[in-house]
């Protein structure tokens, strides 16, 4: 019992040495010790990964409907064997980011020649009008956003 009363007091004497050296700055090292903050999360050296957008995110949410219509007919083009209709009409959604009005009358243009475009059966023939129909819609709803037509259709 006697070596728990001496622990405590010089415990105690302990603590009250260290408050008279540290005396009239306890107040600045009490703040400093409320100031310090747990450190930061650290970052990862390799980027997240980040979704990707089917269009650029500062075209308006009618271009990028072309753009998402024109790469879906390109895309079956390609798999039908039109490389070279595919490769223009990837030209003209190109030209859409840079000059939008001369890319909507390219992509017009293409939708002629894909018009014409003779299929070997049903099921395609249906789909490549199905693509070329959304397409269509898609660049009309533009012309007559930028009001580069007439409005109606033809």
């Amino acid at each position: 019992m006697l070596e728990a009363v001496v622990g405590t007091l010089v415990s105690l004497l302990v603590v009250a040495g260290i408050l008279v050296m540290i005396g009239p700055n306890l107040r600045g090292v009490l703040q400093r010790a409320k100031s310090l903050q747990p450190p930061a999360k650290l970052k990862s050296p390799f980027p997240s990964a980040k979704q990707r957008e089917a269009a650029p995110s500062g075209l308006s949410p009618k271009t990028q409907r072309v753009l998402v219509g024109a790469a879906r007919l390109t895309s079956w083009l390609r798999t039908n064997g039109h490389d070279d209709l595919a490769r223009d009409l990837r030209g003209a959604a190109a030209k859409m980011t840079g000059d939008e009005a001369a890319g909507l009358y390219a992509m017009q243009a293409m939708l002629r020649k894909v018009r014409a475009l003779p299929t070997a059966d049903n099921d395609s023939h249906d789909r490549l009008q199905a693509l070329s129909t959304e397409l269509r819609a898609a660049v009309q709803d533009r012309f007559e956003q930028l009001e580069l037509l007439p409005f109606g259709r033809p």
